[in-house]
């Protein structure tokens, strides 16, 4: 009965294993927004839904890297769904506090924009599988508002 039990979980393990999955990757980030307390940037994320029924997604969390250092992280929890078999685009917006941008004056000084790593975790609710997280990281810089940005 224990061979049994072993060769079931063996074959609900392949098939889980080889089942298709979303896919997602990050297609942009940009400049979202300024105010009092902070600078938004939006990073759009592109995601496939395999399926032909929709897909909960759990939560997206990310974190904002410049020169090593955190400069922003947090969390979007339920932010809707993936529609069945079709692309979804996901906007996250990510919110910069000014006292940090301060804090990198070296690395904007030279060239005015931001050498960051955004990291992304897009947590969805597979069916059988449960809560799965797809994994995402870019690179980039980003161009900090001149004057003119913030007064147009």
């Amino acid at each position: 009965m224990a061979n049994l039990m072993d060769k079931a979980k063996n074959f609900v393990a392949e098939k889980v294993a080889h089942m298709k999955k979303p896919e997602a990757s990050i297609t942009d980030v940009d400049l979202k927004g300024v105010s009092r307390e902070c600078i938004t940037y939006n990073a759009k994320v592109s995601v496939s839904n395999p399926y032909s029924t929709s897909i909960p997604i759990c939560e997206i969390s990310y974190t904002l890297k410049s020169a090593g250092r955190v400069i922003a992280s947090g969390n979007i929890p339920d932010p809707g769904s993936l529609k069945g078999d079709d692309t979804t685009m996901l906007d996250v917006g990510v919110k910069v506090p000014h006292n940090v941008l301060v804090s990198l004056v070296k690395d904007i000084g030279a060239d005015w924009d931001i050498d960051y790593e955004l990291e992304l975790g897009l947590t969805l609710d597979l069916p059988l599988i449960g809560n799965f997280t797809i994994p995402l990281s870019t690179k980039g810089e980003i161009k900090l508002p001149t004057l003119s940005d913030l007064f147009t």
